[in-house]
């Protein structure tokens, strides 16, 4: 009965159609049996192609929902993003302590570093980390459309880890910026790196996902991570080796923070990555573009450092420990004593909060800070200004080396012990790799002759004869040392 049924329908719907092919214009009628076999063949031909456009758009369906806004943003993002080979010299630290009783025979090997970086500008500026590019003899950079080109070193920053590298080439694709003030915890975010650089046979950057894990991370410094990693962005995201300087970026494809270290036991992602947030990156970045240097801020006073930080609660703020006369600080009415407990807002739970606070400001922005003084407790407001070592007196010897006289306010900035001396303000990485000095090196006496200022330095330097041997007292980190050198 089922079927005679379906039977019935289907030739109730043949008979109708053949009716109508036998209609053709001028009432010449058609040929039923045509009409019927013409019918037949177009719903056989239907019911062929049903499960091909059902499939093609199962097919659309899934396409639309695999590509999510991660995908959107890894594409909108991954043009920008180019790999960084840099080849450098590395001195090689004195096998023994007699090493030091002869003149300097420095070994030195040559090593290979890879890293990421983000155009930042259509005209060749890239930034990346301070340390994927530091001591480079010669920076190759991989663009997104797979050619190697030069880069050169536009201008470093230690204290940030922030570095800016240009190509000479214009039209690049640039990373859309973002902002990483207003990032949520838990919020999804993409990083983009290059950590096996060139063992792959391609340039596309290898995209790992994960979410914000906290923001307002500070990180110890330690003698391998000189530079001050405060206010970091933490995600889970896997960042490895080769990743360093590579963008960070939110579910819209825009860049919200430099990636930059991890915590790890084993040299790999355990889901601890650190990445400085965007908003100081592009600032130090314009500033290195514009001079070459960043011009930082000095506040002219020291607060009590790692060794209070477990103390903090019971401080209830940063105690301050010197305060350089006629500095800052002090025309701000700041005494040594002094506890610290906010700045511009943000409460100081130890010396990495204060670090923090000072950072990301410029010579002439004034820092407001509540301050408690005995039982007394009031705002304050400090006017920063120019670095001691920048606004100071150059003296330079050895044709690339400046030396400024250490004073008062020198010896304050960078934590000088010795009274007196001259410091290395800046020196060439040959002249460095030649002598064993280092900027920030405090030359205190050549050949037993104790240096008053850095204009002694020059005077007996120009009057030694050819060939002479000297032996130079330095301060470093601290420590008293001593190097023998022989100049033709």
């Amino acid at each position: 009965m089922r079927r005679g049924s379906a039977r019935l329908g289907f030739l109730a719907l043949a008979s109708a159609a053949a009716l109508a092919a036998c209609e053709r214009p001028g009432g010449a009628p058609a040929d039923p049996g045509i009409a019927t076999a013409s019918l037949g063949a177009e719903t056989t031909q239907h019911q062929a192609a049903a499960p091909a456009v059902a499939r093609a758009a199962a097919n659309r369906a899934t396409t639309a929902s695999r590509r999510t806004a991660l995908v959107d943003a890894t594409q909108r993002l991954a043009p920008a993003v180019v790999s960084i080979h840099v080849v450098a010299r590395q001195r090689v630290a004195n096998r023994s302590g007699f090493d030091l009783f002869f003149l300097p025979q420095q070994d030195e090997q040559v090593i290979e570093g890879y890293g990421t970086g983000f155009v930042f500008r259509s005209d060749g500026y890239i930034i990346t980390n301070q340390h994927v590019v530091a001591g480079a003899e010669k920076i190759t950079v991989s663009l997104a459309d797979g050619s190697d080109v030069p880069g050169e070193v536009v201008g470093q920053d230690p204290t940030t880890d922030i570095a800016v590298v240009r190509v000479k080439r214009t039209g690049l694709s640039t990373a859309p910026i973002g902002r990483s003030n207003d990032l949520m915890i838990g919020e999804w975010v993409v990083a983009l790196g290059n950590p096996y650089a060139y063992l792959l046979g391609n340039s596309e950057p290898t995209v790992t996902v994960g979410v914000v894990s906290a923001t307002g991370r500070n990180i110890l410094p330690t003698g391998e991570q000189p530079g001050l990693y405060l206010d970091m962005i933490q995600t889970d995201a896997a960042i490895n080796p080769g990743n360093s300087g590579g963008p960070l970026a939110n579910a819209s494809g825009e860049v919200v923070g430099v990636n930059s270290s991890i915590f790890s036991s084993s040299g790999g992602s355990i889901g601890l990555g650190f990445a400085i947030p965007i908003e100081r990156a592009t600032s130090v970045a314009e500033e290195l573009i514009r001079s070459g240097a960043v011009r930082r801020a000095w506040l002219g006073l020291d607060v009590e450092g790692a060794s209070g930080m477990r103390d903090w609660r019971a401080a209830g703020g940063v105690p301050v420990t010197a305060v350089t006369p006629d500095g800052p600080a002090a025309h701000a009415g700041i005494k040594r004593g002094d506890v610290l407990i906010t700045a511009n807002g943000h409460r100081l739970r130890n010396y990495l909060d204060w670090e923090a606070a000072k950072l990301d400001s410029h010579v002439g922005d004034a820092i407001t800070v509540t301050v408690r003084s005995g039982s007394d407790t009031a705002a304050r407001r400090i006017v920063t200004g120019d670095l001691p070592t920048t606004t100071a007196a150059k003296v330079t010897v050895l044709k690339s080396m400046q030396l400024v006289t250490v004073d008062a306010g020198i010896r304050a900035e960078k934590n000088i012990r010795s009274q007196q001396g001259a410091l290395i303000f800046h020196i060439e990485p040959a002249v460095s790799r030649s002598t064993g000095l280092q900027a920030g090196d405090v030359i205190l006496a050549i050949n037993n002759v104790r240096i008053r200022d850095a204009a002694q330095v020059a005077e007996l330097l120009g009057a030694l004869p050819p060939r002479q041997a000297i032996r130079v007292y330095f301060e470093r980190d601290g420590q008293i040392l001593f190097t023998d050198l022989a100049f033709a």
